[in-house]
């Protein structure tokens, strides 16, 4: 658990979460003068391309780190271990930040903007503010941007290229589906009659042929139209005599084999067209009713929400708690959603004040679908930690529907590709840091 929060650090640091302005995302050729003048012992570890990662960045995220998982109450690895992972996550962020350079779409400013504005929000203070403490720390505005516009850079580019790395094969998409289906058929719940006709436990040939014979005329009567509930009040031996022999609707699985297996081929109102034989004796059953789960009826839902992105996972905290406080405007009436969601929203749905339209299982990464699922309409959520930031959600609406046979195959596509995202993103970080100059530095003697 230690060693996965460590690995999730992979994103360029903007602000800490105590308020100091941390340069991790900066490299280290634009960092001014005075900060590596201010700051005492400060050498290069590795060039990462045309990057470099310092020592003083090294410690920066340590120190936070390490205070990250105290407050989780975990124990952080020994002290050259956590070292190490810092350095090697520090250099595939140095590793992704050049090759966005390369190959990324631009970020308009308006985006930046934004971004500005929500890491000032994060720490509680105002953009004249931020741009202050950057000062004081070395940094100006403009560098600073740059850096938020690499982040999202990155992110950007990072859904591209591993997304273009998922394969889903129809055969993929078949195989989950036959699943569905056979999960679904043991969900059925089934609502049978019977006629019991008893064989005692020891009973010699002549008793077992008596007692057929009654569930052989019985049969007789019910194919010549006579009313099954009526037959089973007057000569069923069974408990459920008095009420025409109803079980009563029961999932399959309470159900004996035997009956479940006569009542697989037959239509609801039929009854079985010969006597079965168990331990108790005879039985004529009829199926009243059949229940089954449509395996491709969805529920869809209509949401809205605010996403903000995280410059790094240890800012997670302050964004949520950012995004509580949001909440707790929204509740009291102060501020509508939609127009919070105009105001800060890192989200392309922004403009529409969040709307995310109408979305069936599957199309939303598994924790925000998790979250949106315990909500009822008009409900919001707790702040809730994706891989594209920390999202409040709002549930509009739901409905229940029949998935339409293209979009369900679409949606399954889509679960596919989300189980499959992880494993990806390591392979795709590992070859691109492969494929990467990297030299690491020996501390000055």
């Amino acid at each position: 658990m230690t060693h996965n929060l460590f690995s999730q650090c992979l994103r360029a640091t903007a602000l800490a979460m105590a308020g100091t302005v941390c340069l991790s995302a900066v490299p280290a050729a634009a960092q001014s003068q005075a900060t590596r003048t201010n700051l005492s012992g400060d050498f290069i570890v590795a060039v990462v391309n045309t990057e470099a990662v310092t020592s003083v960045e090294v410690a920066q995220r340590i120190e936070r780190l390490d205070a990250e998982v105290r407050r989780g109450g975990g124990k952080p690895p020994d002290a050259d271990a956590l070292r190490q992972q810092v350095v090697d996550s520090l250099i595939d962020e140095r590793v992704q930040i050049t090759f966005a350079r390369e190959v990324g779409q631009k970020v308009d400013d308006a985006e930046i903007e934004r971004a500005v504005t929500n890491v000032a929000a994060q720490n509680q203070i105002t953009v004249p503010q931020l741009r202050d403490r950057l000062r004081s720390e070395g940094m100006d505005m403009t560098r600073f941007r740059n850096n938020l516009r690499d982040q999202l850079q990155v992110e950007r580019v990072r859904e591209r290229e591993v997304n273009a790395r998922i394969r889903i094969t129809d055969a993929d998409i078949d195989r989950v589906l036959d699943e569905r289906r056979a999960k679904a058929s043991t969900q059925v719940q089934l609502n049978l009659a019977q006629i019991l006709i008893t064989v005692p436990e020891d009973a010699n040939a002549q008793v077992l042929a008596q007692r057929l014979a009654i569930a052989e005329r019985a049969l007789a009567r019910l194919s010549a139209g006579a009313d099954f509930a009526k037959l089973a009040r007057e000569i069923s031996e069974d408990s459920n005599r008095a009420g025409g022999g109803e079980i009563g609707l029961r999932p399959a699985e309470r159900l004996p084999d035997l009956f479940v297996d006569a009542a697989r081929d037959m239509a609801v109102g039929q009854s079985s067209a010969r006597p079965l034989r168990s331990a108790a004796g005879w039985h004529l059953i009829k199926l009243i009713d059949r229940q089954q789960s449509d395996p491709f009826q969805v529920t869809q839902t209509k949401a809205r929400h605010i996403l903000l992105r995280l410059s790094d996972r240890a800012q997670a905290a302050a964004v949520s708690r950012r995004l509580d406080d949001l909440r707790l405007q929204i509740e009291r009436g102060d501020k509508k959603f939609e127009d919070l969601a105009r105001e800060v929203s890192e989200d392309g749905s922004a403009p529409s004040g969040g709307e995310l339209g109408w979305a069936a299982p599957g199309q939303f990464v598994p924790e925000f679908e998790e979250a949106m699922a315990k909500l009822a309409p008009g409900g919001l959520s707790p702040p809730v930690v994706s891989r594209f930031g920390v999202h409040l959600i709002q549930v509009l609406d739901r409905r229940s529907a029949a998935a339409d046979p293209k979009e369900l195959r679409e949606q399954t596509r889509n679960q596919l590709r989300a189980s499959k995202f992880d494993q990806a993103y390591n392979d795709w970080a590992k070859e691109l840091r492969l494929r990467a100059y990297i030299e690491m530095r020996e501390p000055p003697q």
